[in-house]
């Protein structure tokens, strides 16, 4: 049987622009805010013509909310599909959504999200919004899901921390400001972060 043929470094070109123009959207809206950022500056910096971003995007809002759904979908993916495996205990899940959320969200430039953010809350509502309802709403009812799972099988406790499924993401948020701001002053192992992560919420919740 014939092999297909590659596709040609054009179309491979077409094929990755969304993503190169969501990378570069990132870069610059950590860098001037998303007041200050321009289209021109993203295409700029995706080495593009600004009008290539509207065969994709079609305003400055449309693609911030790419930019967010592009940053947690590795992790909201990665512990659905996890979560859909039958041997998969509730500890392990636990596990795997802490150190997913280190790899994918704070050792990354996504974490610059968060800068964004906190930065342009009072002057973006929406944005804010858009981001709980996209992001932390999500990682909230997952993270409650494996709680209550694991409530349910007797691997946890029923406690306040299992209650609460803010206590699973807390920590991890805590690293990221800290990378943000304090990296320069003091930089933060994140291999023992993780580690103490761990300890501070599998201690807090595994039934004895």
């Amino acid at each position: 049987m014939t092999k297909p043929a590659d596709p040609s470094p054009r179309r491979r070109r077409k094929e990755a622009r969304p993503s190169e123009i969501l990378a570069a959207a990132l870069s610059v809206f950590s860098e001037r805010g998303f007041a200050a950022a321009r289209l021109d500056d993203v295409a700029e910096r995706a080495g593009i013509a600004k009008g290539t971003i509207y065969l994709y995007f079609s305003t400055k809002e449309e693609l911030f909310e790419a930019v967010v759904r592009d940053a947690f979908s590795p992790v909201l993916e990665r512990m659905t599909g996890a979560m859909a495996l039958p041997d998969m205990s509730c500890r392990a899940l636990v596990e795997l959504m802490i150190r997913t959320m280190y790899v994918q969200m704070v050792a990354t430039e996504r974490r610059e999200i968060l800068r964004l953010l906190v930065a342009e809350a009072k002057r973006f509502p929406d944005l804010v919004s858009f981001y709980h309802r996209e992001a932390i709403s999500r990682g909230k009812a997952i993270a409650g899901e494996i709680l209550r799972r694991g409530i349910a099988s007797g691997e946890f406790r029923d406690s306040p921390a299992t209650r609460y499924p803010e206590v699973l993401m807390g920590p991890a948020i805590l690293a990221a400001v800290w990378k943000l701001v304090f990296e320069p002053v003091e930089p933060m192992d994140l291999d023992r972060m993780v580690e103490a992560h761990l300890d501070l919420v599998l201690g807090s919740i595994v039934a004895r």
